[in-house]
């Protein structure tokens, strides 16, 4: 168990250590800078605006930026659903699997548009290869979608009063291929040594312990694990996901697969202060995300770890920790270090059925996505944690009797309702969507394999998922169904663009402004002390927000053992 925590322990250390260089390189990316990588990627996106008619070099106001991101992201949609409503007959389908219905393909097409990759089917047997393919690219631009709209907010705290904030098009391309792309090749060529398939043939014939031949479905495994990760994507290849033999062979990939789901949301941190030259606010955001993380991950390890008190009563030996629903390849402490840092990036891969875990370990789940705040997706995590800047300047701002401002903007009362909006749109989607599933039992209860506390906490964590763009699931919830498939979809799509719009309008607005230099009297928004602030903010909405649906579902679960 120590040698457990150990390496988790050293897997968040190297993630730490790598993400400032990372970061470094990123910035570099987004500025135009010389990389070593230009020499091969040039000519590349070069032939991609070539033939697509883009003028790479046209700024776009905040307005255009949305324009453009919206359009391009419908399109993509109206693909994924001819896709998968049709892989039936479309190539590349050698074990046969049937088309979608069109509830089910609007969810899936949603969901990994999104960036969610909420799978109400199991993957290896609901999608052709195709469709993987289709959905693996999908994996790459929806990435590159909110990294585009991160740097919209770089370039606008950057600039002292502007209207032209790059182009969406050059920003999102270069997302993908100088820093995504050439990441997935190094994690994918690590998988793919250490046994995860990498082949378009059918199903492979394997014999089992007991002398059986089975048909195991092998395709495109490691290519789609590696971007599934380094996007914050999370849709496994398997409907067991990462806790997928052939997705995850061994610890080593156990390991490789936190890391690198980890590592673009922290290098993100460290690129805005690189790229604005504020190395000091940079750290205080990571200050904050990471006090954050650590108070959810050290004591679902802990729960873990000590495992189940009912079974303990039973006189059965839990030194393993609680392993209902884990790998023994991976352990009792790696699986809830994984659930945790799946649910605060919103990658929401598994390597673990977080169904079984302990109710408060449920708890802290839920929580991470509650919070949506600490460390979160690909561009996203640093758009979430503007807001709640934004509301911490604003509420400091009136507790000193000053205009609150911001990096030498001052923010009034638009900014702040638009802040207000995306602030309290999270806590609306989960709590109402909530709501209506337990007021229609006849429809919902039917799908729940476990009857009260646990129950309403499967029903909220499919709705905290779907709001946090997370996509993992207490999988006791039977969600293939009309009702499951289109509320959860609409819940995608609210809270992805909107958490998107806001932010970026923010910037626009506030790249407009007239620049005041800083004074004796200006706030520091780069100290511990707003950092402390900013994290009180986080508690206290969601505090508010979510306690009482908690209090009805893992807290009264724990007090019922």
């Amino acid at each position: 168990m120590n040698t457990e925590i150990l390496g988790v322990i050293a897997m968040y250390a190297v993630v730490v250590l790598m993400a400032v260089p990372f970061g470094r390189y990123i910035a570099k990316v987004y500025a135009g800078e010389k990389t070593l990588l230009d020499p091969v990627f040039n000519p590349i996106e070069r032939i991609f605006f070539r033939i697509s008619g883009i003028d790479e070099k046209a700024e776009m106001d905040w307005k255009q930026h949305l324009v453009a991101l919206l359009t391009i992201n419908f399109v993509w949609f109206l693909l994924g659903m001819f896709v998968l409503m049709n892989q039936g007959w479309l190539p590349l389908n050698p074990d046969g699997n049937p088309g979608q219905t069109a509830d089910l393909a609007f969810n899936t097409t949603i969901s990994f548009v999104v960036n969610c990759n909420l799978q109400h089917y199991s993957g290896e047997s609901g999608v052709s290869y195709l469709s993987q393919l289709f959905l693996m690219f999908l994996h790459f631009v929806s990435a590159g979608t909110g990294m585009a709209a991160a740097v919209v907010l770089f370039i606008a705290l950057k600039e002292k009063t502007t209207g032209k904030l790059g182009n969406f098009y050059h920003l999102m391309l270069i997302s993908c291929t100088r820093i995504l792309l050439p990441a997935s090749v190094v994690v994918a060529s690590i998988l793919a040594f250490n046994g995860t398939p990498m082949t378009l043939e059918g199903k492979d014939r394997m014999i089992t312990m007991q002398g059986d031949t089975v048909g195991v479905s092998t395709g495109p495994v490691a290519a789609f694990v590696a971007i599934k990760h380094l996007g914050t994507n999370g849709g496994g290849f398997y409907g067991a996901n990462s806790a997928h033999p052939l997705e995850n062979p061994n610890y080593l990939t156990n390991m490789i697969e936190m890391f690198t789901q980890m590592i673009v949301p922290l290098a993100m941190i460290f690129a805005l202060g690189f790229f604005l030259k504020r190395k000091k606010m940079a750290w205080m955001i990571f200050g904050v995300m990471t006090v954050g993380f650590l108070t959810l991950c050290i004591p679902t390890v802990i729960w873990e770890v000590r495992g189940n008190p009912a079974i303990a009563q039973m006189g059965i030996d839990m030194g393993s920790g609680a392993m209902e629903g884990k790998e023994t390849r991976f352990g009792s402490a790696a699986s809830g270090f994984w659930s945790i840092a799946t649910t605060v990036i919103s990658t929401g891969s598994v390597n673990s059925m977080h169904d079984s875990t302990m109710p408060l370990s449920g708890m802290m789940q839920l929580l991470a996505m509650m919070t949506n705040a600490f460390y979160g997706g690909c561009g996203v995590g640093i758009l979430n944690f503007f807001i709640f800047i934004i509301l911490a300047v604003f509420i400091s701002g009136l507790m000193v009797g000053r205009t609150p401002e911001f990096l030498g903007k001052k923010i009034e009362g638009r900014e702040m309702k638009i802040a207000m909006i995306v602030a309290l749109l999270h806590p609306l989607l989960i709590l109402a969507g909530t709501a209506l599933a337990a007021a229609f039992p006849a429809i919902t209860l039917a799908n729940l394999n476990n009857p009260g506390f646990h129950g309403f906490s499967e029903m909220l964590y499919e709705y905290t998922s779907s709001a946090a763009n997370n996509g993992s699931g207490f999988e006791g919830l039977g969600d293939n169904n009309p009702w499951w498939n289109i509320t959860t979809g609409f819940v995608l799509i609210l809270s992805r663009f909107i958490p998107i719009i806001g932010p970026v309008a923010i910037a626009g607005l506030l790249a407009n402004k007239k620049f005041i230099p800083e004074s004796a009297g200006t706030l520091r928004t780069d100290s511990g002390t707003f950092g402390m602030m900013v994290l009180a903010v986080i508690m206290i909405i969601t505090a508010l927000s979510f306690f009482p649906a908690l209090t009805l579902g893992p807290i009264a679960e724990y007090f019922s053992l």
